[in-house]
Order: C-alpha cells, then sequence, then structure tokens
C-alpha cells in the first residue's frame, strides 16, 4: 500500500481530513508489515503533530474521509464529539442483491467474537447496541454482474464492523456488502464495495460547523 498516496482533503493546523484507500490501515497493526496506516503517514507528512492522533477509525477495507488530529488539545475535543454523538458520518454501499423498503433504522448488539477475531456477532444480552439510519438509493449491475442495491448509511454510534454486521445478518438488511471477506464473499467485488462519503463536525477551535464530502468511487 506505499505506492498508494493518501489524499489530504483539507489541512489546518490542529486537524487534518485524509480520504483512506481501501487497504490501509487506519492505526498501526501488530508486527513490521502492519505498520503502513494513515496515522503513520500523517506523522511523515505532519512532523508537528503532538500526541495522539486518533479520533475515529475506519476498517482497513473501507475507503473514505478519516478525521485526524494533529494537537493534544483537538484530539480530545474531537474525541468527545465522536462520543456525544456530535459528528455526522455517511457512507455509501453496494449490497449483495435487494433489500426490502426504502428506508429505515437497525438496532443491533454485537460483540467480539473472542474465537474467530476480528469477527463480531450479534447478543443481545452481552453486546453494545448498535444503531444505524438507511436508506434505499436504488439497484444496479454490481461488479462480477450481480444485481446491487446501493445504499446510504449513517451510523449513529460507532461499533466495530458495525455497517457491515447490520447489513448481512438477517436481523439486519440481511444482505452483506459486496467484496466483504469477513461477513459476506469475498468474491463478489474486487474490494469492500464501502465508502465514507461525509464527515460534518464543529471545529475543535472556533466552534464553526464543517462538512467534507468525498466521492462515492464505484
Amino acid at each position: 500500500m506505499r505506492s498508494v498516496p493518501l489524499a489530504i482533503v483539507h489541512a489546518e493546523a490542529c486537524l487534518v481530513v485524509v480520504d483512506k484507500p481501501a487497504g490501509l490501515l487506519a492505526v498501526p497493526g501488530r508486527g513490521p508489515d502492519r505498520q503502513d496506516s494513515v496515522t503513520e503517514r500523517i506523522r511523515t507528512g505532519f512532523p508537528e503533530a503532538r500526541g495522539p492522533l486518533t479520533v475515529h477509525r475506519l476498517d482497513m477495507d473501507t475507503s473514505g474521509l478519516m478525521l485526524v488530529a494533529l494537537t493534544p488539545q483537538a484530539q480530545r475535543r474531537l474525541s468527545m464529539a465522536f462520543e456525544a454523538r456530535r459528528v455526522d458520518k455517511r457512507y455509501v454501499a453496494l449490497l449483495d442483491g435487494d433489500v426490502v423498503g426504502d428506508a429505515g433504522e437497525l438496532r443491533l448488539a454485537t460483540r467480539l467474537d473472542p474465537e474467530n477475531r476480528p469477527l463480531q456477532v450479534v447478543d443481545p444480552v452481552r453486546g453494545r447496541l448498535g444503531h444505524t439510519r438507511w436508506q434505499r438509493l436504488g439497484v444496479e449491475v454490481g461488479p462480477e454482474g450481480r444485481s446491487a442495491c446501493r445504499i446510504r448509511f449513517e451510523p449513529l454510534t460507532g461499533r466495530t464492523h458495525q455497517l457491515r454486521l447490520h447489513a448481512a445478518h438477517p436481523a439486519g438488511l440481511g444482505r452483506p456488502i459486496l467484496g466483504d471477506r469477513l461477513y459476506g464473499d469475498p468474491g463478489s467485488a474486487p474490494r469492500l464495495m464501502l465508502h465514507a462519503t461525509r464527515l460534518a463536525f464543529e471545529h475543535p477551535e472556533h466552534g464553526k460547523r464543517m462538512e467534507l464530502t468525498s466521492p462515492c468511487p464505484f
């Protein structure tokens, strides 16, 4: 992935918004071969960055907008904004087949499956509730000639693999995202067809509302 550039959508003294490519880690993983990541590239490109940079994450297989702090104060305030659900996040996905209905909300409690990391499972008793709004945008021919449904997702919480599991699970939409190697058919698309298209948040210093967008690449 080092040959794939990291697009800078917006940059200023206290924060950076990037358009993360699919396949790049948000933060470094374990082992020397998993150090290339958004945060490590930001540290290299912005040597003035101080303290922890992460305020939220995207799955490695997901592409799109990711917000990174450059100062401890910005990191603290932006992290609090995410925790308080004051950040508006929107995604576009292609699902394997059509869904029932045109719009709705999904609430599923999920947790890590410790015997099958990093898989998440639905568990109404021990899981943490995830909440997602969705809207059906239309049906089209997806990669590999499959019938696909284009969906706009708005996650109101930030659980691990929330959108992927809410799409795939029978208690959710029952249609996995195309190319999902964990919850669907990895051969159904050349990549996970999930892209973070919009971020809106209050600036951590002056409080002005900011909105950034990224066109869906599929």
